[in-house]
């Protein structure tokens, strides 16, 4: 019986692995396909022609002529791909700059109203986009930010979500290494830097991780806040792909998907620290 079960068990979690993988696939396959396959499987969808839409496991006539498009002869492709990087890194050097250092003031400072201020966070963090679209709005108006890269990146440095992954990790650290640090003569800002830092690794590492897979990969923020098609990021060349260009569109697909999943599958073990790390009580 026991054998049965686990077979069992393993029989429905590798139904549902594949079952996961499949848009991975998806977008592999759709790449190396012609653009006349592309047109005959998934023209009841995109054209509302009759029958149903299809897919097969490998491409009936596999071509690079999609991915060379998009790689030699799309600059706008490349502009876009340009825009996300330097969205995704000055969002994470900000969020590295302010956020570790608010997440160790809350971890390790004797502040007056802590519980009250990482209560907010926690509601701060709740909260969807749409919630705040509105208010953000006007704050980015005033500043004049509106319609420049400035408007997607300044709301994501002051993210409350890596304060609070970070804070669990500092507050993870034992007092008596501290304390000792400070006997020695070490200032803060010393400590902080020394041994705050170093422990607190892994969370900073995990924190890197996520916040580039959710740069990466933002859609409504550039879309509200940013109206020249020149200064979106890559995730907004999707949505303008057409049937005549879904070859392109699987092509791009694939291109934005390989530096998520080559940093997702180098560093998922920082990645599982950040999120247990994150689900776990004080």
């Amino acid at each position: 019986m026991k054998i049965v079960r686990k077979s069992m068990l393993f029989t429905a979690l590798l139904a549902l692995t594949l079952l996961l993988c499949f848009p991975i696939w998806f977008a592999v396959t759709g790449a190396f396909s012609a653009q006349w396959e592309l047109e005959v499987k998934l023209s009841p969808v995109f054209v509302n022609t009759d029958g149903m839409a299809a897919w097969s496991v490998l491409p009936a006539a596999p071509t690079l002529k999609s991915l060379v498009e998009v790689l030699l002869d799309s600059p706008g492709f490349f502009t876009m791909f340009w825009n996300s990087v330097t969205i995704s890194v000055c969002i994470l050097a900000g969020q590295l700059l302010v956020d570790v250092s608010a997440a160790w003031a809350l971890a390790q400072f004797p502040l007056k109203g802590k519980k009250t201020i990482l209560s907010l966070y926690i509601v701060l963090m709740l909260m969807p986009f749409q919630v705040l679209m509105f208010p953000q709005y006007l704050v980015l108006n005033n500043l004049e930010l509106l319609d420049t890269l400035g408007a997607v990146i300044l709301p994501a440095v002051f993210s409350t979500f890596p304060v609070f992954i970070l804070h669990r990790f500092f507050k993870a650290i034992p007092q008596e290494i501290l304390e000792a640090a400070r006997l020695d003569g070490a200032g803060e800002l010393r400590i902080f830097c020394q041994i705050g830092i170093p422990m607190g690794a892994p969370g900073i590492m995990s924190v890197c991780i996520l916040t580039f897979l959710d740069s990466w990969n933002m859609i409504e923020q550039p879309m509200t806040y940013i109206k020249t098609k020149s200064l979106w990021p890559l995730s907004l060349f999707l949505p303008e792909i057409g049937m005549e260009e879904m070859g392109v569109g699987f092509a791009a697909a694939l291109m934005m998907l390989i530096p998520a999943l080559l940093l997702f599958l180098g560093c998922q073990e920082y990645l599982e620290q950040g999120i247990a790390m994150s689900g776990g009580k004080d």
